[in-house]
């Protein structure tokens, strides 16, 4: 079994207001197949505006509406493509193996 792997936590230039709360600071999950479904990786990678907003929220925490990544300031939506683009093009990390005792 493959353990999750997260961005660094990307800190909000413009936090979300909901209700009494804010968020502040969202982390991005490395997407699996399943999340990709519907879009192109090429648009993912190039970082297409509309492509970001339908993935970030299938893969954030705390989990965005899509409304509320649309509404994201621009460089917030930059920071996520940008963290998304290095999953893609970055194989997973392997897991570090015991070195065995000789």
């Amino acid at each position: 079994m493959t353990h999750p792997i997260y961005s660094a936590p990307i800190e909000l230039a413009q936090p979300i207001k909901r209700g009494q709360t804010e968020v502040k600071e969202i982390t991005l999950r490395r997407p699996g197949s399943g999340e990709l479904r519907g879009l192109k990786l090429a648009d993912l990678v190039q970082g297409d505006v509309n492509a970001v907003i339908r993935l970030v929220p299938r893969i954030s925490q705390p989990t965005l509406l899509e409304q509320e990544v649309a509404a994201l300031d621009a460089y917030d939506l930059t920071r996520c493509a940008d963290e998304i683009a290095v999953f893609l093009q970055t194989p997973p990390q392997k897991p570090t193996e015991e070195a065995s005792p000789e």
